[in-house]
């Protein structure tokens, strides 16, 4: 199955579209490499998907062509969510 369609079917992300942007940006990885939202995926892959200031890192479970919402949510197991520390821009002294 293709990255972006398993990212909308498990509702990861809402919107298939919106998965490719994501892929495409290069802020999901699929076993510790850069994916495409071409790419394909088994279960037991393990994706890592930066949302913002997050990282979520999750297994995949099962994959479904069509999932009710119900359903959705056991199509993975999240591994673990990490928040990204703010980077503070460095002032440079003026008083050279």
């Amino acid at each position: 199955m293709r990255l972006d369609k398993f990212l909308k079917v498990s509702r990861l992300i809402k919107r298939r579209t919106l998965a490719k942007q994501v892929a495409d940006q290069g802020r999901i990885t699929v076993n510790g490499n850069k994916a495409k939202a071409s790419s394909v995926i088994k279960e037991n892959d393990e994706l890592q998907i930066r949302f913002g200031q997050k990282i979520v890192t999750v297994r995949i479970d099962k994959l479904k062509e069509i999932a009710k919402k119900e359903e959705a949510a056991t199509m993975y197991s999240i591994l673990k969510e990490e928040k990204l520390e703010k980077i503070e821009p460095e002032f440079i002294d003026d008083e050279a």
